[in-house]
């Protein structure tokens, strides 16, 4: 008869907790000792030694003992910062200890002093636990260990496992050389290197499987998890140079990043998206219908930006991909610029730079103005409209604002019924529109000729707005007396040469794109987007989504939890319920949002349940994608 049963051994240091326990022991033994940061360097250089097998284990031992200076009284303080430092994935995995209990077993170099009381909120019992022990004088110092302890010695966990004699294949998880030596003795089956604390070239090289965390090794090994597909198998790409926290964010949650600096062509981009679940991108990025119908496993695209025009959004909707944008936070770094280029314009700054930097000296007051007192025309009231609105009419400038909608007025600002009406009023034009296609020349010849004579015009929304030409023509007869362009009908998709109509031209600011450009802004946009990214994928909410219906549900811990999206069409929730009904599924919670396309549904069942269903809510009719959390 075949022995089916399998054992589950694991390290202890930086596997089960985060950290080198002697490492934080010193850190509590040598707090009053002035060579303290000297000292802790030396002993985690000689932990490392011996981590690597450069040298012998009960040489390394011996001498970070000597090292530390320690009393029996310091492990109870060592032993509540363990409980605090317990690995992320370990501790998410709780009922894979208590369902496994009898097949996991503990075998550490470390002490069984400190990591008794720290495995036994993990059901490991001390029976289980393979470890040294402290040898201790008679007032309680730390003077040595047990010496006939066979994991004092060099390669003792490989005499540990021979002497346990277990039955059934033995898998070892662990990070240094002690653990992946055990399975290049013949002694385990397996060797798994666990890297989401500690990554050892030597370590890695030697193991059957990487695995970054604990849900990696429980999913290869079908074993019960916290989530149904590990992190670190749901690759993220980032393009155009998108903020470093973003990458950051999503590192150190756990998932796969891969950042390119440049935005990709389609078919660039096609290639590249073959094994990513979610594309992160600014502007220059054009993810077309064509990109994501040839994207098998894009579950979501991130614009790092305010517009989404270079997004195809009904193809992603279509094809069950959720959108997220950062609608808000650039708001503040394009308003302060257009109230820079504002006073710029009407005090002729750039005028007088360009002079000074060709050598002329031409002090004037001529065609150099305050803006207090002026009349401020805003086009489009929203969230960057109506915050310009604020500093404006804080700077003295009387503010008027036209918008499509109905917008309520924010301070004394002045709501103008028709553009014409604002355009003949206004001293200083300031443009911050959607990117409809609609506004294409938005503000054309007629508009110009509509304003006031010798007014400005600030475009820092959307380049087709503006007819260039005409707006050019304005500039060269006086009609408009300044302009600031930060936005143009055709960008390049990388830096380098450019060129428009506007260069040259006096008092015209030009700038290349750069309203929402800020530190600011792109460590906002990188905390914003990413966090509404994680908050799909990890518990399938789309508050925020552009393109999806809205739903926010909590995170259940004893529950799975279905996504389904699917066509909205009639008779897909009876299906979807008259399958869960069948198959006795036990909903503890369920939300559907819709729109006149596509229908999410997020429904939470019971733990146990009948694996057969998962296949059955793929094959109803209507169904886009399917997705099991946890």
């Amino acid at each position: 008869m075949i022995n089916s049963k399998t054992n589950y051994i694991f390290d202890f240091d930086s596997t089960l907790t985060r950290v080198e326990a002697l490492d934080v022991l010193a850190e509590i033994t040598l707090a009053q000792n002035p060579k303290k940061d000297e000292i802790i360097e030396e002993i985690i250089n000689i932990t490392n030694l011996g981590i690597d097998g450069e040298i012998s284990f009960t040489q390394s031992l011996e001498r970070r003992i000597k090292l530390l200076n320690a009393k029996r009284s310091d492990l109870t303080l060592l032993i509540e910062e363990l409980k605090k430092l317990v690995s992320s994935s370990i501790e998410n995995n709780k009922e894979f200890f208590e369902k496994y209990a009898d097949d996991i077993y503990v075998i550490s170099a470390g002490f069984k002093e400190f990591i008794d009381p720290i495995v036994a909120a993990y059901n490991i019992p001390s029976s289980r636990v393979y470890a040294n022990t402290f040898e201790f004088n008679e007032v309680g110092d730390i003077i040595g260990f047990d010496r006939d302890n066979v994991l004092s010695s060099h390669n003792g966990k490989i005499q540990c496992l021979k002497n346990m004699k277990l039955q059934g294949e033995i898998q070892v998880i662990g990070d240094g050389y002690s653990d992946y030596v055990t399975r290049e003795a013949g002694v385990a089956d397996k060797f798994f290197a666990f890297t989401e604390n500690v990554t050892r070239e030597k370590t890695v090289q030697n193991a059957d499987y990487i695995t970054p965390n604990l849900d990696e090794f429980l999913y290869i090994n079908d074993l019960p998890r916290n989530i149904s597909y590990p992190k670190n198998r749901i690759k993220m790409l980032l393009l155009e140079n998108i903020h470093p926290d973003a990458y950051e964010k999503f590192s150190n949650d756990g998932f796969t990043v891969e950042t390119i600096s440049r935005s990709l062509s389609e078919d660039e981009l096609i290639e590249k998206l073959q094994d990513v679940h979610v594309l992160g991108i600014r502007s220059k990025t054009q993810v077309t219908e064509k990109v994501i119908k040839n994207a098998p496993k894009l579950l979501a695209v991130g614009a790092f930006c305010i517009g989404t025009k270079q997004i195809n959004l009904d193809a992603c909707k279509e094809e069950g991909v959720v959108v997220f944008n950062a609608p808000y936070s650039n708001t503040r770094s394009v308003v302060e610029l257009a109230i820079g280029e504002i006073i710029m314009l009407m005090r002729s700054v750039f005028q007088r730079s360009s002079e000074l930097h060709n050598g002329q000296w031409n002090k004037t007051a001529q065609g150099s103005k305050e803006v207090r007192g002026k009349k401020l025309g805003i086009v489009g009231y929203g969230n960057i409209g109506k915050q310009l609105s604020v500093l404006a009419e804080a700077l003295g400038m009387d503010v008027y604002y036209y918008d499509v909608e109905d917008k309520l007025a924010l301070g004394n600002a002045t709501k103008m019924n028709s553009l014409s009406d604002l355009l003949a009023i206004s001293d200083v034009v300031t443009l911050h529109v959607d990117d409809n296609a609609l506004n294409k020349n938005f503000i054309g010849a007629k508009e110009i000729a509509q304003m006031k004579e010798g007014a400005h015009l600030v475009n820092l929304s959307r380049g087709f707005v503006v007819d260039i030409a005409a707006l050019v023509a304005a500039l060269k007869s006086g009609k408009i007396a300044g302009a600031a362009v930060d936005v143009y009908p055709e960008e390049p998709r990388k830096n380098g040469d450019f060129y428009t109509e506007l260069k040259g031209l006096p008092n015209v600011i030009l700038t290349p794109h750069v309203g929402g450009s800020t530190e600011e802004a792109q460590r906002d946009i990188a905390d914003f987007v990413p966090g509404k990214i994680m908050a799909y994928i990890n518990s399938g909410n789309t508050v925020d989504a552009v393109n999806f219906p809205n739903i926010r549900l909590p995170k259940q811990h004893n529950a799975h939890r279905f996504l389904h999206i699917h066509k909205n069409v009639p008779g897909v929730m009876a299906k979807i319920n008259k399958l869960l009904a069948k198959y006795e599924l036990n909903i503890t919670g369920q939300f559907l949002s819709t729109d006149e396309k596509v229908g999410y549904v997020i429904t939470d069942v019971d733990k146990e349940y009948n694996q057969e269903v998962i296949k059955k809510l793929r094959e109803v009719e209507g169904t886009i994608r399917f997705r099991v959390l946890y």
